[in-house]
């Protein structure tokens, strides 16, 4: 009796198709339950996150040099992260007076799931300068370039992003070897 269908062989009552119909309404009833559940713990996740969001500073009022980092639970906004160390970032750099509603709007893309490529995303980073804002997408996979043209395109649409925006990719590997080569740099006076 490995499947339903084995048990169906040696029974000859004439309620197969009542068994069967009941078994799936089971399974159905069961599949319901289980998704209602996920949605319903989505949804506790989202109220959640916007109770502790809606008393945040907003980037657009900060002054001086800050960043914020929103990342998935157990990765760490470092490139030597295992999530991370494979991936790379979007970056966008934006004028001044824009951050603020640049980085709901992708929070909320994130939390709602719009750039479906699954579990691809890492995290974001907003980062607050003297002369412009810098807002990026951190991923999992550089290599995968199918993914990294759909992350670009929907950061592009949920940031309505103007055509002529330069965006920027880079991979963590990249950042890391400038990173290392700016520290080793000597400079004589």
């Amino acid at each position: 009796m490995n499947n339903k269908f084995d048990a169906l062989k040696d029974d000859d009552s004439g309620d197969h198709d009542q068994n069967e119909e009941n078994s799936t309404q089971k399974d159905g009833e069961k599949e319901k339950t289980e998704r209602d559940k996920s949605q319903s713990g989505s949804k506790r996740k989202v109220e959640q996150f916007w109770r502790f969001y809606s008393h945040m500073v907003r980037p657009g009022d900060l002054t001086g040099h800050s960043d914020f980092h929103l990342f998935k639970e157990g990765i760490k906004p470092m490139w030597e992260d295992d999530a991370n160390k494979n991936g790379g970032k979007w970056i966008i750099r934006l004028r001044k007076g824009l951050a603020s509603r640049c980085w709901e709007n992708l929070i909320l893309a994130m939390l709602g799931e719009q750039f479906m490529v699954g579990e691809e995303i890492c995290g974001a980073v907003v980062s607050v300068r003297f002369q412009e804002d810098i807002i990026s997408i951190w991923n999992k996979t550089a290599s995968d370039q199918a993914t990294t043209a759909r992350i670009r395109d929907t950061l592009r649409r949920v940031l309505n992003l103007p055509p002529n925006t330069i965006m920027e990719y880079k991979t963590h590997t990249d950042s890391i070897k400038d990173n290392s080569s700016f520290r080793n740099t000597k400079i004589t006076l």
